[in-house]
């Protein structure tokens, strides 16, 4: 005896799955210049590696013989798959059928909690969420008849946190995602969004409207100029879907697979001995002249392997994934062409970059040319000292091997948010480097303020102060009495780099796990 009529029906429901929302659905997601979410999970994954989990979950109808008279897939795809040859978790709303709304099944695929996040648990594997869908609605309280306690469904947030600490999620924005999915979208470790076609928010529009009685739109409200740029909601910004889905690629280059692991370490064609004549004038004489940072980075890491992480939002910080003789690193840099004074969204953006690299297994390389933190009323208000010690607490619990590079200014307790006093506390100097409690500039005129006061010409006893302590702070100095390790040549920052960082390689094998953070972030 054959199974062959089930086995062709098996086929003829996979087809239909394949289908989405039918020709005309799919037609009208493709006009508004959308993928759908099995052709976004054939662009993101190596080719014909996808193999999909529950095609034939769904809503169907039968006569009264019991023969199918019509199948609605459930509008979630979800299953495994490969990026660059190493395993991965995949799923997404299907927009195209009803709107990618929440799946009524008691077992959910995925999307808010389900199969797909408790796969990826197990297996120690990375997620990727392919965002696009409503989430629920007050037509779910007609339909069960009574409304639900928030957060007390049948999957809740309980296996997107513990993912948190276990394995790289990956969350993209791809349509407008509100409520439920908005929240889920920020429970990942990196997240893009795309310009244009895809918004995130609390509550939409009409709900802000009836609130508040003001008129937004959808860009305007969390559109990736608010969500990116204004409110780092969401960490990065995509020209497309294809650009979208490349980003998640090469975000995932760059993390274990899980905490258990160390990040790829690739072949590289890059000469660990690569001086740049190009460092040793980089820094300006002027302390007040700016330059360009990221090209100073570009000029140590291996060629073409940077990934910078929020590039638009909290701009006095850089923050990027890169490589040194194809060892993955974190880079937190300071940018000169934005003062480099850290404020409180630069302050948020390091603080949330030196977690990643610490629970990824991921080596940290700061380079540092800070001012201080901001000052002044506005930054106050904002609770700077709150926000900005928040480095400095993450910093004491750091389990990576962390390397100082002091190319200019390091004053105050923003400069003091570079250094690893938890670790080796190594620290290497460029000889344009300064350091102090702050700036002489302006601390003079407070610390002598009497002397000061009583010369017979202030400006000239200021100047010659200044000048006496500035002898002091000569990073020579310093370095005769190892207050910093090393001062050296800016041309050898990569070889010295490259040599600590794979004798660190040993080291950081015996310290593989999840992190374990105990106390209060303040």
């Amino acid at each position: 005896m054959s199974w062959t009529e089930e086995i062709d029906e098996i086929h003829r429901r996979r087809a239909r799955a394949e289908q989405c929302g039918g020709a005309e659905a799919v037609a009208r997601h493709h006009a508004a210049g959308k993928l759908t979410i099995r052709e976004r999970i054939d662009g993101l994954l190596d080719a014909k590696s996808f193999q999909e989990v529950g095609k034939l979950a769904g809503t169907a109808k039968y006569d009264d013989a019991g023969k199918l008279l019509s199948f609605t897939p459930s509008p979630y795809v979800a299953g495994i798959g490969k990026i660059d040859g190493r395993p991965v978790a995949v799923g997404g709303e299907d927009y195209t059928i009803k709107g990618g709304a929440g799946y009524g099944g008691a077992r959910r695929k995925g999307g808010q909690g389900g199969f797909i996040e408790d796969l990826a648990n197990l297996y120690r594997i990375p997620l990727v969420n392919l965002i696009d869908g409503v989430g629920g609605s007050v037509t779910s309280i007609s339909r069960r008849g009574h409304s639900t306690f928030p957060g007390s469904g049948p999957d809740g947030f309980e296996r997107s946190v513990e993912l948190m600490g276990i394995v790289p999620v990956v969350s993209a924005v791809m349509g407008t995602a509100a409520g439920g999915p908005s929240g889920r979208a920020i429970l990942a470790h990196w997240s893009v969004m795309v310009k244009d076609s895809s918004q995130i928010f609390a509550a939409g529009p009409p709900v802000v409207e009836r609130a508040y009685n003001t008129k937004v739109t959808k860009e305007e409200l969390g559109g990736h100029k608010m969500a990116v740029d204004t409110a780092g909601t969401i960490d990065n910004a995509a020209d497309s879907e294809a650009d979208c889905l490349a980003q998640i690629r090469r975000f995932l280059s760059y993390m274990p697979s899980n905490v258990w692991e160390l990040p790829p370490q690739i072949v590289c064609s890059d000469a660990v001995d690569r001086c740049e004549d190009v460092l040793a004038s980089i820094i300006p004489r002027s302390k007040r002249q700016p330059y360009d940072m990221r090209k100073l980075i570009e000029l140590i890491v291996d060629r073409e392997s940077t990934f910078e992480i929020q590039p638009s939002f909290g701009r006095a910080v850089i923050t990027t994934l890169a490589r040194m003789n194809g060892m993955v690193v974190g880079v937190i840099a300071f940018n000169p062409m934005f003062g480099g004074v850290v404020d409180v969204k630069a302050a948020r953006k390091q603080a949330h970059f030196t977690e990643l690299c610490d629970t990824f297994n991921i080596p940290l390389i700061f380079f540092v040319d800070v001012p201080g933190f901001q000052i002044g009323m506005e930054a106050e208000a904002a609770g700077i000292l709150r926000i900005g010690m928040q480095a400095r607490y993450l910093n004491m619990q750091l389990t990576v091997p962390t390397y100082t590079v002091v190319v200019r200014n390091c004053y105050g307790m923003a400069g003091g948010n570079t250094i690893d006093r938890s670790g080796l506390n190594f620290k290497i100097a460029w000889p344009s480097a300064e350091w102090g409690s702050l700036p002489i500039e302006g601390g003079v005129k407070a610390a002598f303020k009497r002397e000061l006061a009583a010369a017979e010409d202030p400006v000239a006893k200021e100047a010659e102060i200044e000048a006496e302590i500035k002898r002091m702070t000569s990073p020579f100095l310093t370095a005769e009495a190892f207050g910093v390790e090393d001062l050296i040549d800016p041309r050898e920052t990569r070889p010295y780099l490259c040599r600590f960082l794979e004798a660190a390689q040993v080291g950081m094998k015996t310290r593989l796990g999840p992190k374990l953070r105990s106390g209060v972030r303040p």
